[in-house]
């Protein structure tokens, strides 16, 4: 995330940029958006608003990380900045000093330059008119973009179009194709794999492309209406696949073009595309540093050899929150087949069905025909609506309170506390223990050292590695040394276990 802004020439610039300027007229910023808070443009170059990372990754105190958290979900394109500072316990005016001194920008500003970098994006990659990149990226309309764009690139979005290389930008027959950048090294086939054995069934699926890359595909709502989604590994970075389990490897002077992925957007509407974006990034992780968690784990006895041997491998997370903390629940106690056979049943009896476009480009065997209901709905349907579904009363009790409980705002699935505290929270409703509440904490909130110790799957890969049975208890306290990236250690056991076993997966491997 940091950058290098020149102040002879304007200009911020990505580590790796060719340009080198005089080393005392360089300025180091944390973050892009604090270098343009001071009046700096991204270089045409090395293009740094391209480069993958998150500003919640800074080291900031917890209430200026649960607003920027806010921020990337593009609360403030719907709110203010007074509503934003009541949320995280701060007046509008103490939350402004806050970003200032530890982010170098006002929210505000950071909410602006998110939404005109994604129209950057749509400016170079697509050939749609400016008032509908207006409406994707969350302006009020063209005028609105224009004065963004201006300020933040030094350019009007005409000049900017006028710069495009020939050939950059991506045909659009079929869905708009969009790039999403990642940090790398990113192990995609690693990720489809983790999908491939939790898709619900009707809302995602996971296939093959044209090109035979494999490929995830799923529903989601645009604006209140269905929209599809289909994401890939590009020919051009599949065909370089370099180091180990297809892990996409980047020539030095490829300036980190190809560390990205090809994300194929089916929509009734262009308008507010930069959440689903958003949503996708979140999901894969894409902005995460996976080296810090490699080099911590890398030479422990234990599973420093699977470290090593998926050097991609991330952490999934969720495209929808409230979908994700349902499948966790849901997967209590059954396998992961049963789990996804239970989510598809809520998603064909509440959601809303839809038909899937002819041009989707992925071939799957289940074709998508709904999209997963919300927590007001489930909320709404109470224990009556699900019964005959196959759940037991107690699970039906869990999934309608958690149901409430996001639907109500009592709780809070975008919250930005510390493990402990999510822990605590979580375990508050009826029917979650720490396993559930620690696979929430780890897919839905993010966190790094999140571990559900007593999970099956788990255990039985710290089994095959030490060679004789493994309690909760002891893989809880073997853990302690893989602090503060038990996560990561979480999904290196679960994938190696996977990778390893001929049978289905665990019951209650996540």
């Amino acid at each position: 995330m940091q950058v290098s802004a020149v102040r002879t020439t304007g200009i911020y610039c990505r580590a790796d940029c060719s340009a080198q300027p005089l080393p005392h007229n360089v300025t180091q910023y944390s973050n892009p958006v604090a270098a343009e808070a001071n009046g700096f443009r991204p270089c045409l170059r090395c293009h740094p608003e391209r480069q993958a990372g998150s500003l919640a990754d800074l080291d900031v105190p917890a209430p200026v990380g649960a607003a920027l958290l806010r921020i990337s979900d593009g609360y403030l394109d719907n709110h203010d900045e007074e509503a934003l500072a009541a949320h995280v316990g701060y007046s509008a005016r103490q939350l402004r000093r806050l970003f200032e001194h530890h982010v170098g920008a006002t929210p505000t500003t950071i909410a602006r330059s998110r939404r005109a970098h994604f129209a950057r994006c749509l400016i170079d990659d697509t050939d749609l008119t400016f008032g509908e990149i207006a409406r994707a990226a969350g302006f009020g309309g063209p005028r609105q973009l224009h004065r963004a764009i201006t300020s933040v690139f030094c350019f009007t979005p005409t000049e900017l179009r006028s710069k495009r290389r020939q050939g950059e930008r991506p045909q659009l027959d079929g869905g708009l194709v969009l790039t999403v950048p990642y940090l790398a090294p990113f192990d995609f086939e690693a990720f489809i794999s983790h999908q491939a054995a939790r898709v619900i069934a009707g809302v995602e699926a996971v296939g093959v492309d044209p090109g035979g890359n494999p490929s995830y595909i799923r529903s989601f709502s645009a604006c209140g209406h269905p929209g599809i989604a289909e994401l890939a590994m590009p020919d051009n970075a599949a065909s370089m696949a370099g180091v180990p389990n297809g892990t996409a490897a980047v020539p030095e002077d490829a300036g980190g073009e190809r560390n990205q992925l090809q994300l194929r957007l089916h929509l009734p509407t262009y308008d507010s595309i930069i959440d689903a974006v958003s949503r996708c990034r979140a999901m894969l992780g894409a902005d995460e540093d996976p080296l810090p968690a490699e080099a911590a784990l890398a030479d422990d006895p234990l599973i420093g050899p699977l470290v090593r041997h998926a050097p991609g491998l991330r952490v999934p997370r969720s495209w929808d929150r409230f979908e994700t903390a349902i499948r966790i629940v849901v997967n209590q106690q059954i396998s992961l087949a049963a789990a996804s056979t239970m989510c598809s049943r809520i998603a064909q009896r509440f959601g809303t069905p839809f038909d899937a476009p002819s041009e989707c480009c992925v071939d799957v065997q289940v074709p998508l025909t709904h999209l997963f209901p919300g927590a007001a709905n489930l909320a709404d349907a109470g224990p009556s609506g699900l019964a005959g579904l196959g759940f037991t009363q107690r699970r039906i009790d869990t999934i309608v309170g958690l149901s409430k409980a996001v639907a109500s705002g009592d709780l809070d699935l975008s919250a930005a506390d510390t493990l402990e505290d999510t822990v605590e929270r979580l375990c508050e409703l009826p029917g979650i223990g720490p396993w559930t509440a620690h696979l929430i904490a780890m897919r839905v909130l993010g966190h790094d050292d999140a571990f559900p110790a007593s999970d099956l799957g788990l255990r039985r890969a710290a089994e095959g590695l030490l060679g004789h049975p493994v309690s909760a208890g002891e893989l809880e306290a073997l853990a302690e040394s893989w602090r503060p990236y038990r996560s990561w250690a979480a999904q290196h056991l679960w994938h190696a276990a996977a990778a390893s076993s001929p049978r289905p997966p665990d019951s209650r491997s996540h």
